[in-house]
């Protein structure tokens, strides 16, 4: 016969492939365009609640590829910012290495409804520091797509060159 021996049972190591994660959303009356805008802009993100100042040039559009610095809001740290995704208008998905400990992955979707443009942020962590800086900075991600919809019904349309009325036929 054979031997039945228990098997001891293998100690289960606590893994984080992005468990700490949450995705806020917000309704505004703002146009689709207008925050569009808004979260491209990375040379004002006076409305983030965690990042004080970017050294992007105002104007830049962000790509798939590109890196900037930005200072946070509680210390003077820098923290590095990639940009990974951009559908245009759409959604921009970025990854924040703030520490080499954690790594940050944030994701901006809009999209048109009855009811107004919906703003959807999902904030994603990973890394043995993730549960640590989850802590801290949970209440603010929950604020994101708020303080983004704010921002963007504040802020005054862009006006529209004049038409040319030599033009019109």
């Amino acid at each position: 016969m054979a031997d039945r021996r228990r098997q001891p049972k293998k100690k289960q190591q606590m893994t984080y492939s992005w468990p700490l994660a949450g995705t806020y959303q917000a309704l505004s009356s703002a146009s689709v365009d207008l925050i569009w805008r808004k979260v491209v802009n990375l040379a004002d993100v006076s409305w983030h609640p965690l990042i004080l100042r970017t050294n992007v040039p105002y104007g830049l559009v962000p790509k798939p590829g590109f890196i900037f610095q930005a200072m946070t809001r509680w210390i003077p740290w820098p923290i590095q910012i990639f940009v990974e995704r951009v559908s245009p208008g759409k959604l921009l998905s970025i990854r924040i290495l703030v520490l080499p400990g954690v790594e940050e992955r944030v994701t901006y979707r809009l999209e048109s409804t009855v009811c107004g443009s919906q703003i959807s942020c999902s904030v994603m962590l990973r890394g043995w520091l993730a549960p640590l800086i989850w802590s801290l900075i949970r209440d603010y991600a929950a604020v994101l797509a708020a303080r983004l919809a704010i921002a963007a019904e504040k802020e005054p349309p862009s006006a529209k060159p004049p038409i040319d009325p030599c033009l019109d036929f």
